[in-house]
């Protein structure tokens, strides 16, 4: 016999702890909660002060607007808040804190104490004190400057099961470090302190202008961050971004410096990662993440940010316009990175400010040569789908160049026994080898005439071309860097009008959910730009009818289902256009001049200046670095000269 329990209203002490798992998981979450409401109060200046990584006592000082003598005891009841009133002003919230849970489920699971001022007299104001099982707030008489302070003492002292999940001092100090940098990042114009153990760690001036926002991500991300990042400040259709995006050379082997603020709510959301990720995906090497501190300014009526009682999840009404836009802006940021352009010229920003001067260090950013597997061997390209549509275009560097007829470097055939105008271009080739050309002179006095990347001076080993600039020497992997110039032209081909689509000869059968079906008939028009022809068979089923030539050979049906689920979650696919680019990324390296052949100094400049007109030309297909530079002054300083 089964025991049945009355149904009962949970009284308010286990109700609040139950609240409290919800919002309180650690140090690092009161903090953001006490954080967040000093910034509604219009403070300007906030204070935080932890021992013992924020499980002995977490104090939160601001002086913002305080809190009335009457509203403190409320201040600490559930569902008490002063920022919404009625639905209309849930669905435009424009402050951090709404809820009116935080400090009912903090007190319920430790020692708090508020105290507040609304006057200019230091000499006014009121505390009030709860301790856990005590859920009747004490009122108390207490000088306090106008502001107001909560200290947090012991934290899970009544809960002991939470208490044991908590880790150790350094732990639990690193996340609530990390909650006070990104809480520092979304105002700059607010002044911050924070100690730990009574050590002063950060103390942050407010200013709300370029100058004080490089200074506050210099002290939070390191002065490294700024030196090789693009600044971007873009706005369409009603959305603003603005930030910075790291160099695909300066990405991290972790996810730690990644920061996305919604009109100035730090989130982390799905289709904002996934924007992230496509955009970056071209020029990352595999295993690495990207760095940014991005800014997205949306009308509040468009975003829901009630989704999550942390309020780190948001949801957005026009979730494919949001995604396209982050995903375009940042796209286009990267691919037009030069290396004749420091990253603030590179990045396209529309506010009337001039980009910040850069550091002489930053001018030609120094980029760490990351080990380069050559690939000597062609075997297996002939047996890549849709190669022999291509290769009409991977006959030789010179159909490639078609305003540089006489200074091209050509490649290897991409199949052995090439035809005879690659033969000729290759004796051509071999001709300039056994007469190479000087470099140009370096003239002192026109310096800034010299191109980005210099002039050619001679080949290492056959893998790496020695360039002497203005500033120092370059050094270039030629296979990297011919990798990529090949394979955005390539791309450029292809993707340049329609795709060739190519018709099955027996359509594909896929079995589907009602889900996939509808979405499939939504973006028919969608699917069709991309050179696949989906029609609906049934309620459950889907037959692929045409496909690009390029995959005519692959497996269509997981693309075509990971593409429909794309499109359901995010509104928008690019896995077609990855696959066909992993495709000419290949056929790129195949075609690309290899390591240990001989170039002349004229097909070395030519390389040298193709790259300087190549998007994404800093990196290779593979996100591996195609140059690094070394100035006369590092180079001084490694003989000892002058010293």
């Amino acid at each position: 016999m089964t025991d049945k329990r009355c149904i009962h209203i949970l009284n308010p002490r286990l109700a609040n702890q139950i609240a409290a798992g919800e919002v309180v998981e650690r140090p690092a979450s009161v903090l953001k909660e006490l954080v967040e409401n000093a910034i509604d109060a219009g403070s300007r200046r906030i204070e935080i002060e932890l021992e013992n990584g924020g499980a002995r006592l977490i104090r939160v000082r601001d002086d913002g607007s305080g809190i009335a003598e009457d509203d403190l005891p409320l201040a600490l009841s559930r569902h008490a808040t002063s920022k919404i009133e009625s639905l209309e002003d849930l669905e435009g919230v424009a402050s951090l804190g709404f809820r009116g849970e935080a400090l009912a489920s903090i007190s319920s699971v430790s020692r708090l104490e508020l105290v507040s001022n609304i006057e200019e007299d230091p000499r006014s104001g009121w505390r009030v004190v709860a301790e856990g099982r005590q859920m009747e707030p004490r009122v108390s008489p207490a000088p306090h400057p106008r502001g107001t302070s909560v200290s947090v003492r012991d934290l899970f002292f009544n809960t002991p099961a939470r208490r044991k999940f908590l880790r150790t001092e350094k732990t639990e100090f690193g996340h609530a470090e990390e909650a006070f940098r990104r809480l520092a990042l979304s105002r700059y114009d607010v002044g911050w302190t924070l100690r730990h153990n009574q050590k002063t760690l950060h103390q942050l001036r407010g200013a709300d202008d370029a100058a004080g926002r490089e200074r506050r991500i210099a002290a939070l991300l390191g002065g490294k961050f700024l030196d090789n990042a693009l600044h971007l400040d873009l706005e369409a259709s009603g959305l603003r971004l603005w930030g910075w995006v790291g160099l695909p050379t300066h990405s991290r082997a972790q996810a730690d410096q990644q920061y996305f603020f919604v009109n100035g709510r730090v989130v982390r959301d799905r289709l904002v990662a996934h924007a992230i990720r496509q955009a970056y995906r071209d020029v990352l090497f595999h295993g690495r993440h990207p760095v940014f501190v991005l800014y997205l300014e949306v009308d509040p009526t468009v975003v829901d940010v009630n989704v999550h009682p942390t309020k780190h999840e948001v949801r957005f009404r026009d979730g494919r316009l949001v995604h396209d836009f982050l995903f375009s802006s940042l796209h286009r940021a990267l691919g037009e990175v030069r290396p004749n352009a420091t990253p603030q010229d590179a990045a396209p920003d529309s506010s009337p400010e001039a980009p910040r001067e850069a550091p002489e260090a930053a001018v030609q950013p120094r980029w760490q040569q990351q080990p380069m597997a050559l690939r000597p061997s062609q075997e297996g390209s002939d047996r890549l789908p849709g190669a022999d549509r291509v290769r009409q275009f991977m006959a030789g560097y010179h159909a490639l160049h078609p305003d540089h007829e006489d200074t091209l470097l050509t490649p290897q055939p991409a199949t052995p026994g090439g035809g005879a105008a690659e033969i000729a271009l290759h004796e051509r080739r071999q001709h300039q080898v056994e007469a190479p050309a000087r470099a140009p002179e370096l003239g002192e006095d026109d310096a800034t005439q010299a191109p980005p990347l210099g002039y050619a001076i001679a080949q290492l080993h056959g893998v790496y071309i020695l360039s002497q600039t203005a500033r120092g020497l370059v050094v270039v992997d030629m296979h990297a860097a011919h990798e990529r110039i090949t394979y955005e032209r390539m791309k450029a081909q292809v993707h340049g009008g329609a795709l060739e689509a190519q018709p099955l000869l027996v359509p594909v059968s896929m079995a589907a959910s009602y889900s996939e079906v509808a979405t499939a008939e939504a973006e028919r028009e969608a699917f069709a730009r991309l050179g696949v022809e989906l029609d609906v068979a049934g309620p459950e089923t889907l037959l692929v009818r045409q496909v690009p030539a390029l995959l005519a050979d692959a497996d269509v049906e997981p693309l075509i289902r990971d593409m429909l689920g794309d499109l359901e979650r995010y509104g928008r696919s690019d896995r077609l256009e990855a696959r066909i680019n992993e495709l000419l990324s290949t056929m790129a390296c195949h075609g690309s001049v290899r390591a240990n052949r001989r170039l002349s100094i004229t097909e070395m400049n030519a390389l040298l200046r193709d790259m300087e007109r190549t998007e994404r030309s800093g990196q290779c297909n593979h996100g591996r670095p195609t140059w690094t530079e070394m100035s006369m002054h590092e180079l001084d300083k490694l003989f000892l000269r002058g010293q």
